[in-house]
């Protein structure tokens, strides 16, 4: 018998006594375990996974990690830890993202060697572009060198996966079982980074994860959370304070590292007189109605969030990547010659010209700065006129909502019959989740801009929309995250027909794993986002939409557990199937038609600029003569 199959012999000893202790640290301290053993590879990344506070598990397993499922098998067993199976390896790095997102707990992703580590590897775009801490662990090509291994990268050299991981977060190949203890401090570092957290890939070499090693369990990393880091230079926050007292339109840009300083955030804006201008992920921070809330600016945008930005001179830039999107290709602020920026991240900080950088924990730094501004009192002459432009500019955008809430559409070229227009039919769904408490999940596409302008959340988390990478069928795989949370909280997914069809293994995934949620798919069959960029460009649509006619409600069906519902072309008819869905015990699904033609009453409109297609050159020129 070999040295890894002795180690095996001992797993099931071992993951008995964690649990009769309660745990690793206890039976360690009980002296249930020896502090130093000799065990498999992968059995020692479970330990130290644990110690890391990782009990949950995603996985398709291949044969690229039967090792470590087998230790997984004997763990669960135990009770210590738990996997749960996925069909799709794309939508299981999706859930585990949203896991860690939404509810703050880890996951590792489990996966084979070659294409599904791939696709593993392709989700992880999400984590990477949200900042968002995951464990990925993906079979790999052995040490041993015989020649190629089956779904490898086929090509001489070593490391291959390891170089490709690389760039996307930090990667580490367990080439030697003994580099363990490095691996697991890499991977802590990065996936529990406190400013910007993101992927960690840890390859697991085929022939190594049996291989016996010896492990001094007390000496496994542990997870260290990092107290809060201030600014300490009393002279940045006099310097920012003096920029805040000389400049009357402020505009405050709210990023997603701001959504959990929403408190500090307020306060901030209501001592400077400033306006705040959301990004698509951050709505919440301010309550909609609050009068200093313009809602969102950007590509996208509104006219209210739009209308701040083009009108400010000084930007307080507060958690935000100043992502393509949210600062209009960098000509988002025409007006503005001074930049505030509070950020962790050095690179983000630095991002604009003529910055005042206050580095370190947005919401310690916020605090400072607050205390660095004068006693709150009566606001300037010209910063009351602000308030004033800015708040006519709120008055408009939400006329304008109401207008498309109660427009009638033409006939819709597909359905050949009047539906709702797709911010008729998300208002109703965004509402009802809002009144029962539920998460709003927004997948990419056409569904996702219009839920940005539409949303009216009052607290940040409320809405999750996977702007950062625009990742079709994200907000359909996350609801899985609600399957395996320690708490769920009940969740609803906006979804398009194109969305949809690209991450369907919810339908199945849901029923196994006992998942209760709600998918609203608005089907206009069209990618009607990129529909609406050809025209808006070029007068034209190419290739953006499809003559098959797919029966969503019968294809949900099929799976037994889900309860598929019709939507119906009207809200009364839509409200009742949510009440409805909202009753049912699983997974459910209801299909709503909606419009897709070209009439303005469609969508909410587009109110920023974008370096694609013919704008490019007009963005650019403008670019060069931006000051920041």
């Amino acid at each position: 018998m070999s040295d890894g199959a002795a180690g095996i012999d001992g797993s099931a000893e071992r993951a008995r006594a964690i649990a009769a202790a309660g745990g690793l640290e206890a039976a360690l301290a009980a002296g249930a375990l020896p502090a130093i053993a000799t065990m498999p590879l992968v059995e020692a990344l479970v330990l130290g996974l644990l110690r890391q506070g990782v009990r949950k598990y995603l996985a398709v397993f291949g044969h690229g990690n039967t090792a470590l499922g087998e230790v997984l098998r004997i763990y669960e067993a135990a009770g210590v830890t738990r996997t749960w199976q996925f069909r799709n390896e794309v939508a299981m790095a999706h859930a585990a993202t949203q896991l860690a997102w939404q509810y703050g707990e880890q996951a590792a992703v489990v996966t084979s060697i070659g294409p599904g580590a791939l696709q593993a590897f392709a989700g992880s775009l999400v984590a990477a572009s949200n900042g968002v801490g995951v464990w990925h662990l993906y079979g790999d090509e052995t040490t041993h060198g015989e020649g190629y291994n089956m779904q490898q990268v086929p090509r001489p050299g070593q490391g291959s996966f390891g170089a490709l991981t690389g760039v996307m977060g930090r990667s580490y190949t367990l080439h030697t079982p003994a580099a363990l203890r490095e691996a697991l401090r890499h991977g802590a570092a990065t996936v529990g980074h406190p400013y910007k957290p993101g992927p960690f890939f840890l390859l697991l070499p085929i022939n190594t994860q049996p291989a016996a090693v010896g492990v001094n369990l007390a000496a496994l990393p542990g997870r260290h959370a990092a107290a809060p880091v201030a600014c300490a230079d009393d002279q940045t926050f006099a310097e920012a304070a003096a920029l805040i007292a000389a400049h009357d339109r402020i505009v405050v840009k709210v990023g997603g590292g701001a959504r959990r300083f929403a408190d500090e955030v307020r306060t901030f804006v209501e001592r400077t007189g400033a306006v705040a201008v959301l990004s698509p992920g951050s709505t919440g921070v301010l309550p909609d109605a609050h009068p200093q809330n313009l809602h969102v600016g950007g590509s996208k945008g509104s006219v209210s969030g739009n209308f701040a930005m083009e009108e400010a001179t000084l930007l307080v830039a507060v958690g935000t990547r100043a992502v393509c999107q949210s600062d209009c290709s960098g000509i988002g602020y025409p007006k503005v010659g001074a930049v505030i920026n509070l950020n962790g991240d050095l690179d983000d900080l630095t991002h604009y010209n003529r910055t005042v950088p206050i580095a370190g924990d947005i919401g310690a730094n916020l605090a400072l700065l607050i205390a660095a501004l004068p006693q709150a009192g009566r606001w300037s002459a010209g910063k009351a006129a602000w308030l004033a432009d800015c708040g006519e500019k709120k008055r408009q955008w939400g006329l304008l909502k109401l207008s498309r809430f109660a427009a009638t559409a033409p006939i819709d070229p597909v359905w050949q019959r009047r539906v709702m227009t797709q911010p008729q039919a998300i208002r109703v769904v965004a509402g009802f989740a809002k009144e029962i408490g539920a998460a709003k999940l927004f997948d990419a596409g056409d569904v996702q801009a219009n839920g940005f302008q539409i949303v009216e959340d009052d607290r940040p988390f409320d809405t999750f929309t996977e702007s950062g990478a625009s990742y079709m069928g994200y907000a359909v795989s996350a609801l899985m995250a609600a399957a395996v949370a320690d708490r769920p909280r009940y969740a609803v997914a906006f979804t398009g027909d194109g969305s949809f069809m690209m991450n369907p293994q919810i339908l199945l995934d849901a029923v196994e794993h006992g998942l209760k949620a709600a998918i609203v798919l608005f089907d206009n069959r069209r990618m009607a986002a990129i529909s609406g960029l050809q025209q808006a460009q070029y007068g034209a649509e190419y290739r953006t939409s499809d003559g098959v006619a797919v029966d969503y409600v019968r294809m949900a069906s099929a799976f037994p557990g889900v309860l598929a519902l019709h939507g119906g072309d009207a809200p009364q008819s839509l409200r009742a199937a949510l009440e409805t869905a909202r009753g049912h015990g699983g997974l459910s699904l209801i299909h709503v038609p909606v419009y897709g033609g070209g009439d303005p009453v469609g969508g909410m409109g587009a109110y920023g600029s974008w370096n694609v297609g013919n704008w490019v050159a007009r963005v650019e020129a403008t670019y060069l003569r931006t000051a920041i």
